[in-house]
């Protein structure tokens, strides 16, 4: 009799862990949303930040205080088109990130456990790494582009990141995403036979 209350006991503790497995599974989910929503919010600001600058820029040409780091302020009074040029990878470097967390608040808000695999998170993967994807391009181009500068003006970091690294990340998401489309044809053929 206390061999079975003990398998009582333990089955209803493994119940109980599963769960609470669930739940904090939940609470996690909840959490990256939350971070994701900070995020997206401090890159958009960051955008934001950028074009009203380049607006304020172009609109007083004149301004005694530079508005960008010294050596962009110092690129923009010897050639304004590099200066253009460069503040065109910022800024869409800086509106692709914005927009990635978008898609990265939608994707948590539409994903359900118990039903994991749907059309609807299977797009949003996609244009998860296509968005990584374009970045990893916009930042690589814009190095070679600053580095090409910097031999005839003194420029330093830019800030458009590192190109590679993002175009190794977006390899990597597209192997989630490529996993987790075969797992929505799985689904899709298991729905279909039952």
């Amino acid at each position: 009799m206390t061999y079975y209350l003990l398998f009582i006991n333990n089955y209803i503790l493994l119940f109980g862990k599963q769960i609470i497995r669930i739940m904090k599974t939940e609470q996690f989910l909840k959490l990256m949303n939350v971070a994701s929503w900070m995020i997206f919010v401090f890159l958009c600001m960051e955008a934001g930040t950028s074009f009203f600058t380049v607006l304020t820029e172009f609109l007083y040409p004149n301004e005694k205080e530079p508005l960008f780091s010294v050596g962009l302020s110092g690129l923009y009074t010897i050639h304004s088109n590099h200066f253009y040029v460069i503040v065109l990878f910022v800024l869409l470097v800086a509106i692709l990130k914005a927009l990635i967390f978008w898609r990265v608040i939608k994707l948590f808000s539409s994903l359900n456990l118990h039903h994991p695999f749907s059309p609807e998170i299977s797009k949003l993967l996609e244009s998860i790494c296509f968005l990584t994807f374009c970045i990893g391009i916009i930042a690589a181009i814009g190095n070679f582009y600053t580095k090409w500068l910097n031999k005839f003006y003194s420029l330093g970091q830019v800030g458009l990141g590192n190109g590679t690294e993002l175009l190794f990340m977006a390899g990597v998401l597209f192997v989630f995403y490529l996993l987790f489309k075969r797992g929505l044809e799985i689904q899709n053929d298991q729905e279909l036979t039952i």
